[in-house]
């Protein structure tokens, strides 16, 4: 039945008027939905990946390139090489010589650049975690650097192909030529300043402020709810949407959801926190109603699995990256409390924002009925996946213990986790003054 409608009042030919006016806009939505959802996976992967910047900047090369070559040899451009003479080169063996030298002198550039990169990349990933080699090489300077050398390459071959060993004068692309020469100057140029970019940005606290940074980003766009009300502890509903396939929660498509519930008259919870990973055949969604397997598919297309966890979409990721930034500078092989206490410094800022600002667990449609819950991480759960964690490898150190007990007390809260923190924070300072206290005791 079609919420909200009356066709029992109505004869039978405007009832299936009134059906086919509200189907056919879901219909249409669930489609534009479906693509919508399909085209943002794809451009986040299109995009994110290494190779793009660098090839739409060599392709934005080579048509400079070839528009630059036409007019070289066009007419307007001979002219203006015959009117202006120190514009020609006589000899097509020099253009030659110093194209070619230029094409294997970026070819080298380019090796070498990368070569240190990949080098400082493995050093810094070894020494925070592995979880930092995309913030490190999906850096879009870096892949823009690459993009303008693989660009002037480009360049270099193409203008090398135009070059004929019996030109001579003003057939000679020699205002091609020239500019080549100019991008080269650009390209050394831009070499000195990407050694000091790269020097900087593998800096441990540079990656801790970034990190930082793309998860406040992710939380700004995610908690855009208002702080919930205390709601009555319902039963899970009863019927269960298992997963077809085995991947990564991360976000759910509301609009979608939304819609497929509006049509059907259903009522959905997602069971999962975001950054789960989810098997294949385990609970995903529960519905007030069972659904044909055509309905739970479309309810499935609205919570896709990912290979791959990303701050996009899903915070808890770049908390999770503190932390095992913080455990592994903590760690026996690295003893690096410095940088600890900078990815502590960086949680306890997110924390904050957390308990100002809230998720949007329950959406309700254009009536005010209640459609949709999603299972989102309380301040609770965050804290105790990250603070504990990283207290279990740090609870000896002394400057953890003291900056521990400098910033709890800074998070306006009254959560019991936190107090129970404080607690733990203290005795284990107490105790380090009484194990002090007995050592300088024992030598006199």
């Amino acid at each position: 039945m079609i919420p909200n409608s009356r066709f029992e009042l109505l004869p039978d030919r405007s009832i299936k008027v009134l059906i086919i006016q509200q189907y056919r806009p879901l219909a249409a939505n669930e489609m534009l939905n479906t693509i919508r959802t399909w085209l943002q996976m794809r451009y986040r992967m299109i995009t994110g990946s290494i190779a793009f910047y660098p090839a739409v900047i060599a392709i934005l090369f080579a048509a400079f390139a070839m528009t630059l070559i036409w007019f070289d040899l066009s007419g307007p451009g001979l002219g203006l090489k015959e009117k202006m003479g120190w514009m020609s080169l006589k000899d097509a063996e020099a253009a030659r010589s110093i194209v070619s030298t230029v094409a294997a002198g970026i070819i080298t550039l380019t090796v070498f650049s990368f070569s240190m990169v990949m080098i400082v990349i493995n050093q810094a990933a070894s020494q925070l975690t592995n979880r930092v080699l995309d913030q490190l090489i999906g850096n879009r300077f870096q892949q823009v650097v690459l993009g303008i050398y693989i660009g002037t390459i480009v360049f270099a071959l193409l203008l090398l192909t135009t070059i004929r060993k019996g030109d001579t004068g003003s057939s000679v692309p020699a205002l091609s030529t020239y500019s080549l020469i100019l991008i080269v100057v650009v390209d050394i140029f831009l070499f000195i300043y990407f050694l000091h970019y790269i020097t900087r940005s593998v800096k441990y606290e540079v990656i801790i402020q970034r990190i930082h940074r793309e998860t406040l980003g992710s939380m700004e766009k995610a908690l855009d709810g208002e702080q919930p009300s205390v709601h009555e502890v319902s039963a899970p509903l009863p019927f269960v949407v298992a997963s077809t396939g085995s991947g990564v929660y991360t976000e759910v498509d509301r609009r979608s959801i939304l819609s497929l519930c509006v049509e059907h008259d259903l009522q959905v919870e997602v069971v999962e926190l975001p950054g789960s990973f989810v098997l294949k055949g385990s609970p995903l969604i529960r519905i007030d109603r069972p659904v044909p397997e055509e309905l739970a598919t479309k309810f499935l297309r609205s919570v896709p699995l990912a290979t791959m966890e990303s701050v996009d979409g899903n915070y808890a990721f770049g908390f999770r990256q503190l932390t095992e930034v913080a455990m592994k500078a903590l760690s026996p092989g690295i003893n690096d409390p410095g940088t600890a206490m900078l990815a502590i410094r960086s949680l306890f800022n997110l924390f904050a924002y957390r308990l100002e600002h809230h998720p949007q667990e329950r959406l309700q449609d254009e009536q005010g009925r209640l459609r949709i819950t999603i299972r989102q991480w309380t301040f609770e759960q965050l804290f105790k996946a990250t603070v504990l964690a990283v207290w279990d490898y740090g609870k000896g150190d002394r400057s953890i213990q003291h900056e521990l007990a400098n910033l709890l007390p800074q998070l306006r809260t009254g959560s019991a986790e936190v107090k129970e923190m404080i607690l733990r924070v203290e005795r284990a300072i107490e105790k380090e003054l009484i194990d002090r206290k007995q050592e300088i005791h024992r030598l006199e």
